[in-house]
């Protein structure tokens, strides 16, 4: 049996040789990209390396990396312009508020963000859009699928593949996502600060008028309204069934359907119609 001391002497040894081991592997694999940040999310706690853009310190990782560059293959350049800023504007969040710092998961929100709207490749032939299905829905299988085909991606534990796959499908719908878990909510507002004002992003989450407009100037807004209204028609058109309000797909696009596509038709679809059909 070992004394009490030697037990202690040998706890102070092991736990030295591991910092020691901690330091050479640290020597051996330097994180090249841009001083590290500590980043503490819901299942995870690492740092990752980072890099500067439109003047904010943002994640850096290879899954990260190709996330954007998944987005640039299926966006086009007004969509890609509006994924960059809604990742940025969740970032600067993050920047400005000490309890999110210490609950977000910086991976996770990044790449949720950057997929959000991959629904809207208008690509002929796009795998990732389905016949019947809600854009959102589109977008967060097309993430889950990126994330299981990645080398990293395949490295992530099904609890933070949920969340990247929750964040997408509810981005739209503020009455749920806003009661969901931190980084579920922190993707919806960051998309949403990208239909706001850079008055109502510093009055209600406190980031500074310079720090979001410089955002919008590393990637602009020029042209995100007549494109939002070319997307929403091109759903309604091609199918309709998964923009219909009040129906079994519960979504909000039906006025753009019922003004610009010729032939579209709701009154039939509407919740209480189906009702009144189905019901005796």
């Amino acid at each position: 049996m070992y004394s009490e001391n030697m037990l202690t002497r040998l706890l102070t040894i092991g736990h030295m040789a591991l910092i020691i081991l901690h330091l050479q592997l640290s020597a051996c694999h330097p994180l090249t990209s841009g001083p590290r940040y500590e980043a503490r999310g819901i299942t995870t706690s690492h740092r990752y390396p980072t890099r500067e853009l439109a003047g904010i310190t943002v994640i850096d990782t290879p899954l990260v990396r190709s996330a954007q560059a998944f987005a640039l293959a299926h966006s086009s350049s007004t969509t890609y312009n509006h994924v960059m800023r809604s990742w940025l504007f969740g970032a600067l969040m993050v920047k400005n508020n000490a309890t999110l710092q210490r609950t977000i998961d910086l991976e996770i929100q990044a790449v949720s963000a950057l997929l959000h709207d991959l629904g809207w490749d208008q690509t002929p032939s796009s795998p990732i859009i389905s016949p019947d299905r809600r854009f959102e829905v589109d977008g967060a299988i097309a993430a889950r699928a990126f994330l299981h085909d990645h080398p990293h991606g395949r490295k992530w534990n099904e609890r933070r593949v949920q969340l990247v796959w929750d964040a997408i499908a509810l981005h739209t719908e503020r009455a749920l996502n806003y009661f969901k878990e931190p980084a579920v909510r922190l993707v919806s507002q960051g998309i949403s600060l990208d239909f706001e004002t850079a008055e109502i992003a510093k009055a209600t989450f406190g980031i500074p008028i310079s720090e979001y407009q410089a955002v919008v100037a590393e990637f602009p807004k020029e042209g995100f309204k007549q494109a939002l209204n070319e997307t929403f028609v091109w759903l309604c058109r091609e199918k309709p069934g998964s923009t219909y309000s009040e129906t079994k797909t519960d979504t909000w696009m039906q006025p753009w359907g019922d003004r610009y596509v010729d032939g579209y038709n709701s009154s039939a679809n509407l919740r209480i119609d189906i009702i009144d059909r189905n019901l005796p």
